[in-house]
C-alpha cells in the first residue's frame, strides 16, 4: 500500500519543509499543510517561527509556507536533469518527532508514474529511509543540493522498506515560482 508518510494525529500534524529562499519561503507537501492556514515551523536549532501557508496544490502535494523572517539558511536548488539512477542521496526530514534525521541511499528510478498518489507525478524513486514524518522533507544530492521533496513511502506496516518517493525539484521550483 502506498503511504504519505505524514504524522496521523492531526491536532499536531508533524511534517518536514525545506527552506528555500532566506526570505522565509519553505516547501513542504500539501498533505502536511493542507488543514492550515499557518504552521509552527521547528528549525534544527531549535528556534520557532510561525509561517503562513501562502500556496498549496494538491495535484502536485506541493505547498509553499512564508515564515515572517529573513537571513534564514536556505538550500541550494540542484539540477533536476542530471539525476542519475545510482546515485547517491541523502532524505532530511523529523521521522516519527524525534528531530532532525539523515539517512542515505541512492536513486533507485526516476519517472515512477500511475502510483495513484497525485494528479502529476514524476516521482524519484529512493531507497533512502524516508518515515512517517519526513513528508515535505529534503531529498539532497551528495553536494547538498535540492534535487526532490520526499512525499510518500510504499509500505505494508507504515515504516520504511525501502521504496520512497520524492517530487522533483523542476516540480517544487515550478510551484514556488508560481
Amino acid at each position: 500500500a502506498l503511504e504519505d508518510p505524514a504524522g496521523q494525529d492531526l491536532d499536531s500534524n508533524l511534517g518536514s519543509g525545506v527552506i528555500v529562499r532566506p526570505d522565509g519561503y519553505i516547501l513542504t507537501n500539501h498533505h502536511v499543510v493542507e488543514s492550515s492556514d499557518d504552521a509552527e515551523v521547528l528549525l534544527a536549532d531549535g528556534q520557532r517561527l510561525r509561517a503562513a501557508v501562502i500556496g498549496s496544490d494538491p495535484e502536485t502535494d506541493l505547498a509553499v509556507l512564508k515564515a515572517d523572517r529573513n537571513s534564514l539558511p536556505a538550500i541550494q536548488f540542484g539540477d533536476a536533469a542530471g539525476v542519475r539512477v545510482g546515485d547517491v542521496v541523502l532524505a532530511i526530514g523529523n521521522p516519527f518527532g524525534v528531530g532532525q534525521t539523515v539517512t542515505m541511499g541512492i536513486v533507485s528510478a526516476l519517472g515512477r508514474t500511475q502510483l495513484g498518489i497525485n494528479l502529476f507525478e514524476n516521482f524519484i524513486q529512493t531507497d533512502a529511509a524516508i518515515n512517517p514524518g519526513n513528508s515535505g522533507g529534503a531529498l539532497i544530492d551528495s553536494q547538498g543540493r535540492l534535487i526532490g521533496i520526499n512525499t510518500a513511502i510504499y509500505s505494508r506496516s507504515g515504516g520504511a522498506t525501502g521504496i520512497g518517493f520524492a517530487i522533483p525539484v523542476s516540480t517544487a521550483r515550478d510551484i514556488l515560482g508560481q
